[in-house]
């Protein structure tokens, strides 16, 4: 069976630091795509990060480029997304995503990726 598990998710002050786990079992994704998404009441999942197989080429969208960064450690079937000078605006609940296609596309809607983790809530103060 298939798991992504995110952790480090909580509550911060604005202009504070957290730094995202998502743990991935039951099959290796070290030649797929994965991706962070966030979900805030009300709204739309969006991207917020996306990185390919080998982890060289990387996504982001405005609202959080050059604040977020997405990594990988594919040793460890792990992603990670460290998010700096955090906003009210960034609190959602963020998911981890993974393709099941070997290489292709990596910053992709979230209908195109096939396994989902639980989701952690991140939760900025102003």
């Amino acid at each position: 069976q298939v798991q992504l598990v995110e952790s480090g998710g909580g509550l911060v002050q604005a202009g504070g630091s957290l730094r995202l786990s998502c743990a991935a079992s039951g099959r290796t994704f070290s030649s797929s795509a994965m991706g962070w998404f966030r979900q805030a009441p009300g709204k739309e999942r969006e991207l917020v990060a996306a990185i390919n197989w080998s982890g060289g080429l990387t996504y982001y969208p405005n609202s959080v480029k050059g604040r977020f960064t997405i990594s990988r450690d594919n040793a460890k079937n792990t992603v990670y997304l460290q998010m700096n000078s955090l906003k009210p605006e960034d609190t959602a609940v963020y998911y981890c995503a993974a393709r099941a296609t070997q290489g292709g596309s990596y910053y992709l809607p979230a209908y195109q990726y096939d396994y989902w983790g639980q989701g952690t809530q991140v939760t900025v103060a102003s």
